[in-house]
């Protein structure tokens, strides 16, 4: 026993110094999505979702990943392209999930006072902790950690990078709003938002002072940032991508003219502003004709290759867990916005019977417009591999964008069909799609809904 014993250490010894780790703690199994239910100080009530992959170096980046309102951590997980990039390049991602109300529901808070203010409270406190418990359960690097996240998840993007920007070194925000816009929770929903309205101008000073003011007396590097937005977005208008611009801009002391400008990729239009060593400390991409429809396909790489993770980790040996796992939730497809442009539709399974789906909605209704969160069920024994949800908008609404499906014609009787990444709804499981739409008046919701010819139960 001893002999073995001394085996044990000498191989431990050897893999140090190969710069390989056996994690000492490891409360979830690696390459999988899982809960962990107690991480710290979490005033903001938060839900907590880790993905740690098999290959990672001894001190793994982080990057917290945020959903848009409605959505959860699970569905960012399974709706976007960062935990197939941490496989690729060995950084752990956090898939938090927000409870707050405001708004459409389960939004991140960038309203509240107690938000605003570093170490005030709510989510901004939460996300910290999640951040330190990665850090002391799996020796993840301190000085390699970064926020994105899209629409709700985007705007506490750039709120993080305020708050605390000797956290994180580098963000990239999708589709969000500067720091410090909203002025409370009545000014968060859209129809009524002086931030979201489309109106709201300040100058870059007034916006970088707001910054300055979240961490009076900083002096340290700033995380660098990258932005993206649609041209056409109406729920979180464009203009505020040059607010954000100014903001970020002021706050690094570059001009407002980028030092470059090119075309990455063709309907990407990316501005670039560098310092005087040429390092580019914010960036922003303008995506010609999209909605509220980020990130689409490519997007959360660029954000990865801005970061600097790009390089393949070194293998790392795993061991057991020395603690039992914490549960793991099966992930379910998020509400964040995903591309709606040129699906590929997957290929189609026989129609499951009547009765083996049901629908549930959720509903925001404002002045003349509205948004509509639709989460299909698959109450079936098979899954369903391809499919078309067929249901009728009621007289003067019509679709001005949507996400994670494809919407034809906008008005009437309209079919939403998958995506390439949604194709499949396994038996007993679930799908969330969703679209922004105006309305003359009549904000019903549809009263039936068919999933691949058979009708569904409305929850």
């Amino acid at each position: 026993m001893r002999i073995r014993a001394k085996m044990v250490v000498a191989l431990a010894a050897s893999l140090v110094a190969a710069g390989l780790v056996i994690p000492a703690v490891q409360p979830a199994y690696a390459a999988s999505l899982t809960e962990v239910t107690s991480f710290g100080d979490n005033p903001g009530r938060m839900r907590m979702h880790v993905y740690v992959p098999d290959a990672r170096p001894a001190r793994p980046a982080t990057v917290v990943a945020m959903h848009g309102c409605g959505g959860s951590g699970p569905g960012f997980y399974s709706g976007s392209e960062f935990a197939g990039l941490a496989d690729r390049y060995g950084f752990i991602v956090i898939y938090p999930s927000a409870t707050q109300q405001a708004g459409f529901g389960n939004c991140f808070d960038t309203w509240s006072d107690a938000a605003k203010r570093r170490g005030g409270g709510s989510d901004p406190v939460s996300l910290i902790s999640m951040v330190r418990y990665v850090q002391q359960q799996y020796g993840a690097d301190p000085d390699r950690v970064y926020a994105t996240g899209s629409s709700s998840g985007g705007m506490m993007t750039n709120h993080m990078l305020a708050l605390y920007p000797d956290v994180f070194k580098a963000g990239a925000a999708f589709m969000g709003v500067p720091f410090n816009c909203f002025a409370g929770a009545a000014d968060y929903p859209p129809g009524s938002s002086q931030c979201t309205g489309g109106n709201m101008n300040r100058t870059p000073q007034q916006w970088g002072d707001a910054v300055r003011q979240a961490y009076p007396g900083y002096t340290g590097p700033r995380p660098r940032v990258q932005l993206w937005h649609g041209t056409n977005d109406t729920l979180v208008p464009y203009s505020l991508l040059q607010e954000t611009i100014e903001q970020w801009t002021n706050v690094f002391g570059l001009s407002q003219n980028p030092t470059s400008t090119d075309t990455p990729q063709s309907g990407w239009n990316r501005r670039r502003y560098a310092d005087g060593n040429g390092t580019v400390q914010v960036e922003a991409y303008s995506i010609q004709g999209a909605g509220h429809s980020l990130p689409s396909a490519g997007m959360a790489a660029a954000a990865v290759a801005f970061f600097g993770l790009t390089t393949s980790p070194s293998p790392t040996a795993t061991a057991s867990p020395t603690t039992s796992p914490s549960p793991t939730v099966s992930p379910s497809p998020t509400v964040s916005p995903s591309p709606t442009l040129s699906p590929t539709p997957g290929p189609t399974t026989p129609p499951p019977g009547t009765g083996a789906c049901s629908v549930s909605i959720e509903l925001n209704a404002w002045n003349n417009g509205l948004t509509e969160n639709i989460t299909v069920t698959n109450t079936g024994t098979t899954a369903v591999n391809g499919w078309s949800l067929v249901f009728t908008l009621p007289g003067g609404q019509t679709i001005t964008s949507g996400w994670n499906a494809s919407y034809s014609p906008s008005s009437g009787q309209v079919t939403a069909r998958n995506l390439a990444y949604n194709a499949v709804i396994p038996a007993r499981g679930s799908t969330t799609i969703g679209f922004q739409a105006t309305h003359t008046g009549n904000t019903a919701r549809p009263g039936s809904f068919s999933l691949n010819g058979s009708p569904c139960t409305i929850a």
